[in-house]
Parts: C-alpha cells; structure tokens; sequence
C-alpha cells in the first residue's frame, strides 16, 4: 500500500508536469506550431485531472496496447 507521502509527491510530480506543459503549450504558440499547441492543451487537461482526482493515474494496464519507447 501506498503512504501518504507518495501520493502527495505523485501530487506534486503531477503539478510539475502541468506546469511544464504549460509552459511549453506558451513555446508552442509563439512558434506558431497548432498542432503542438492542441496536443500540450490535450495533456495539459489530462494532468489537471489527474491532479484533481478526477481521473487515475493510469488505465488498466492489461486492458490496453503498450506505448512506444520514446527516446530524448
């Protein structure tokens, strides 16, 4: 079972994302990229959610298709 302290550091991590997300969505828009700025929108949303607890974290792993890798 999971303690308090990391769901709140999940919480937290959660943020983080968002705001990063928010941030590059402001990158994105001055560089004119709409497509970028709709996908950021789209996961901007997601952590907010996620972070409210509107949603989980995760979908049912075996219900569903593993992402790709994705190398930086």
């Amino acid at each position: 079972m999971r303690s308090d302290r990391a769901g709140l550091e999940d919480k937290e991590a959660i943020a983080y994302i968002r705001q990063m997300l928010g941030e590059l969505h402001q990158v994105a828009r001055q560089e004119g990229a709409d497509m970028l700025c709709y996908l950021i929108e789209m996961a901007y949303v997601e952590a907010g959610d996620v972070h409210a607890g509107r949603r989980p974290r995760s979908v049912a792993h075996g219900e569903r298709d593993k992402t790709p890798g994705m190398t930086m």
